[in-house]
């Protein structure tokens, strides 16, 4: 399904469980995301899946919790 084609999507806690699933979802449904949390391992993992899968996808290692964080 590409519902989503040419939209981006960024998934905030998205290294595991609920964050990490919606973002999958997101990629096979044609978005293009970018998983943040702070562990860069569990991110790089999230990447490799969803571009097997056909997805793309771009990490940023972050801790929201600091207000310059974004910057």
């Amino acid at each position: 399904m590409a519902a989503l084609k040419g939209k981006t999507a960024i998934v905030t806690g998205s290294s595991r469980g609920i964050g990490r699933a919606i973002a999958l979802r997101l990629a096979r449904d044609g978005a293009r995301v970018i998983v943040c949390a702070r562990t860069v391992t569990a991110l790089n993992d999230a990447v490799q899946e969803i571009g097997s899968s056909g997805g793309s996808a771009a990490a940023l290692a972050l801790d929201l919790r600091d207000a310059d964080a974004g910057e």
